[in-house]
């Protein structure tokens, strides 16, 4: 009969060969935040307090995460720089530290307004990390990187006083709502890799006396108007899905393939700062095609299909749209490029489209699971159509701007070093 002690020590062996086993397959043994995941969280909290949601906060999130990875990577030294480095960084400094201090220093230069918020934040995320050398160093580089960075980036076109003022007639889009434009500097700002806000701009929208146009305009007045018949309740529940605001939702899907993954603290710094600078440069190049065509939205073309000189447009004067249209041009379609820019970064990080990745909707309550990131492309141009903000053009033409400023971000930044 076998001891006590025995039996503990085989079954030690046992746990210790399957904790083995578990690593070889590259098996996650817990999901466990890190620092990065962390300030990601913080950043979109204080970007919605702020009253920042929709696309500007993609271009907010890519200034810490930049930050964060060049601080990170002067210190794991294993990538290249994709905007700054510090001048001195002591061997030892903590990559935790240095993470933490250069998003508090965007984040509070950004929003000084949330300093009580990120303030709290801030002494509750350093009270983690031990107190010696290894801390203080990483925070001193954390902090240079950002002043760097922040100075870097001056002049560059955030938040600029541009006007706009819409066009007239068949094809001109017409504000939806009585406040200004939303954000028409983002179509002008310095780009964060492009070469130019408008390198990766589109073909001009379909013409208006072209079967195309008719096809489009009669598929979004069918399936997107407010009282569809045609559109399954499974549509319906689609289109509501992506209702959510698009960076905060994204946001959650990165944390949670970032903490199902186990991934190294170095690694989520690259991973979203990949993530974010490819969002942020579709985004800014999709707006500049979007106010450089000021093109109509449905609620406006469907109730005029009768002036666009298109036989085969019927008006509807009635027609309105499932969700309330946002207040900018129509093409190209906003999700598409940004969901299509995210999707094919993953897609270029890991090597693979086969991806899991899941997003989650507090309009639908639901979840959205995917196994491929074309999926995930595929999902939102459907959904955009269901909603009755865009023709499937648009959405077509704006997943290729996403496409293209993924691939020249994983052509032309975040290499891996070489010597």
């Amino acid at each position: 009969m076998l001891s006590l002690s025995t039996i503990k020590i085989k079954l030690a062996i046992l746990r210790m060969t399957f904790l083995l086993v578990l690593a070889l397959l590259g098996m996650p043994l817990c999901a466990k935040a890190d620092k990065v995941t962390d300030w990601n969280a913080i950043g979109s909290t204080a970007i919605a307090n702020d009253g920042r949601g929709g696309a500007v906060g993609a271009i907010d999130l890519a200034y810490m995460h930049i930050a964060i990875y060049d601080a990170v990577n002067a210190i794991d030294r294993r990538y290249t720089v994709f905007a700054v480095s510090p001048s001195n960084v002591p061997p030892g400094a903590s990559e935790e530290a240095a993470t933490v201090e250069a998003a508090y220093r965007i984040l509070i230069n950004l929003f000084p307004t949330q300093a009580t918020f990120l303030d709290a934040q801030y002494t509750t995320s350093l009270a983690t990390i031990p107190d010696d050398d290894s801390k203080v160093n990483g925070m001193a580089v954390g902090a240079e990187v950002a002043a760097l960075f922040l100075a870097s980036r001056a002049g560059d076109g955030r938040n600029a006083p541009v006007t706009y003022t819409p066009g007239s007639g068949p094809g001109a889009w017409v504000p939806t709502s009585n406040a200004p434009p939303v954000a028409p500097w983002l179509g002008q700002m310095r780009p964060f890799a492009m070469e130019s806000p408008s390198q990766f701009r589109p073909d001009p929208p379909l013409a208006l006396n072209t079967d195309q146009w008719a096809a489009d305009y009669n598929e979004v007045k069918r399936l997107g108007a407010f009282n569809s018949s045609e559109r399954t309740p499974e549509q319906t529940t689609l289109a509501r899905f992506y209702f959510d605001p698009g960076v905060v939702q994204a946001s959650l899907g990165f944390r949670k393939l970032a903490l199902d993954r186990s991934l190294m603290l170095a690694v989520n710094a690259r991973l979203f700062a990949v993530l974010y600078v490819t969002l942020a440069d579709s985004i800014i190049a999709g707006f500049e095609a979007k106010y450089y065509y000021g093109f109509w939205r449905p609620v406006t073309a469907v109730r005029a299909g009768d002036i666009d000189g298109n036989p085969d447009t019927e008006a509807d004067s009635t027609w309105l749209p499932l969700g309330t249209t946002p207040n900018h041009p129509e093409y190209p379609a906003a999700h598409a490029f940004a969901d299509a820019a995210f999707a094919e970064a993953l897609r270029h990080f890991f090597g693979t489209k086969k991806i899991e990745f899941t997003l989650s909707s507090t309009t639908t309550g639901t979840v959205m699971t995917f196994d491929n990131t074309n999926n995930i492309i595929k999902s939102v141009i459907e959904a955009r159509i269901y909603a009755g903000f865009h023709y499937r053009n648009s959405c077509v033409q704006g997943t290729m701007i996403g496409k293209q400023v993924a691939k020249w971000v994983a052509k032309h930044y975040f290499l891996r070093v070489t010597n």
